[in-house]
């Protein structure tokens, strides 16, 4: 079921077309164009509600913000999916351990999210999916996966009733083709991004959990023939991208943490699903953030709230700028200085939209939008700007066509 997301800014509409959006291959290297017949399909997973937003969780939204931008001034209309992970153990935790009620939890984390994206003028998704009240086609997903004899159960002893439910791998012959990852490097990361490969009765040990059979204590729904518990978390974005995109969507996007497993289930389980392939034609993955020289996680607390930015006064355009500065692949480390730059970088845009004039603008524009569709090449574009202002006339007139820009390909909106 589509829940109300955040809402939408307004998007000015800016005079031509920008360039078709191309993307970086992760398995060759290649820039690739994104090849868009009539309306462009993307997904970008979403958040588990029990510690957002930190700026990790930003820059992944903000940069497939510009390209959800990009496609639109290239001409076309965008179908952008994304889910919210209102139910899964790193939840439930939570919940636990400050003592309240997991649903509580998810609700109000959500509502922070909505409130930090709203802010930082991320534009929202068409279909924004809750996986508890969508609960009914991930059970008829996994029961139809039974049904095609790719399954098979593991015994549960502290289940309440019935077995854990697993994809069995080896009836895919897809497998590995997203990521393009050996068994030795799934293994690195297989456990700590929520995979059980010792788990006792496994055929294989990066078997994907389908479903896990109810225990004691926690949320569970009727699965009908599986019996009561809750899906995997893999299945869920299998099950929602269908539902909303079907097979063959443009773009699948997150942080590079989801490249595998996460990814290469979601995939793996809807060619099993529909016996077609692929799932998406695209993937694009923002590099991770880090903070005081770790990467910036819920698990390690090192984290810089956009929340608690917002709180102490910076201007959330200032936060996105910072964001913008940073190209999508690239890991980097957040520092106080850079939102110091930001802020400095700001105020001079502002001046220079005020009293700029337009003149230059159409280069300036031109420039922007080539930055962009060269895979989202946002610092080259925040460079343009930073030339334009700093040699922008002092005309007395405000720079229109540079504002309307800035907005509706940056997500910038300067104050009046």
């Amino acid at each position: 079921m589509t829940i109300a997301p955040w809402p939408a800014p307004q998007l000015p509409v800016l005079v031509g077309e920008g360039p078709a959006l191309a993307l970086h291959s992760e398995r060759d290297g290649a820039a690739r164009i994104l090849q868009v017949d009539g309306t462009a399909t993307m997904y970008v997973c979403g958040i588990t509600p029990y510690d957002a937003t930190h700026l990790g969780h930003a820059a992944t939204y903000v940069t497939f913000d510009l390209a959800n931008r990009v496609l639109r001034d290239g001409g076309h209309p965008v179908r952008y999916v994304q889910n919210v992970t209102d139910i899964d153990d790193p939840l439930l935790e939570r919940a636990a351990r400050d003592g309240v009620d997991w649903r509580e939890l998810a609700t109000s984390e959500i509502a922070l999210f909505h409130d930090d994206m709203s802010a930082l003028r991320v534009l929202p998704p068409d279909h924004y999916v809750s996986v508890v009240q969508s609960m009914d086609r991930h059970v008829a997903v996994i029961n139809d996966l039974v049904a095609k004899g790719v399954t098979y159960t593991v015994e549960t002893p502290d289940a309440v009733d019935g077995a854990d439910v697993y994809l069995d791998l080896s009836t895919q012959t897809s497998f590995g083709s997203v990521s393009g990852w050996d068994r030795g490097q799934m293994f690195e990361v297989f456990s700590d991004r929520g995979g059980d490969p010792d788990r006792a009765g496994k055929r294989d040990a990066l078997d994907p959990l389908l479903w896990r059979a109810e225990r004691e204590g926690e949320p569970a729904w009727d699965g009908g023939p599986i019996g009561r518990g809750r899906p995997g978390w893999h299945v869920e974005c299998t099950t929602i991208a269908l539902d909303h995109l079907g097979m063959g969507f443009d773009l699948q996007a997150g942080g590079t943490d989801l490249i595998f497993p996460h990814h290469e289930m979601s995939a793996v389980q809807a060619v099993a699903l529909t016996d077609t392939t692929p799932f998406a034609h695209a993937y694009a993955h923002q590099a991770m953030v880090a903070y005081d020289g770790e990467k910036m996680s819920k698990s390690k607390g090192n984290l810089v709230r956009v929340s608690q930015l917002r709180r102490a006064g910076v201007d959330p355009m200032v936060i996105r700028l910072v964001l913008l500065d940073q190209h999508y692949r690239s890991p980097w480390e957040y520092t106080d200085q850079l939102l110091t730059d930001a802020e400095k970088r700001w105020h001079t845009w502002q001046s220079a939209l005020t009293t700029g004039g337009d003149e230059g603008a159409d280069e300036l524009v031109t420039t922007i939008r080539q930055a962009l569709a060269d895979d989202l090449d946002s610092p080259t574009a925040v460079g343009a700007v930073d030339a334009w202002a700093a040699t922008a006339p002092q005309a007395g007139s405000p720079a229109v066509m540079v504002r309307e820009a800035l907005d509706a390909l940056l997500g910038l909106a300067a104050h009046d």
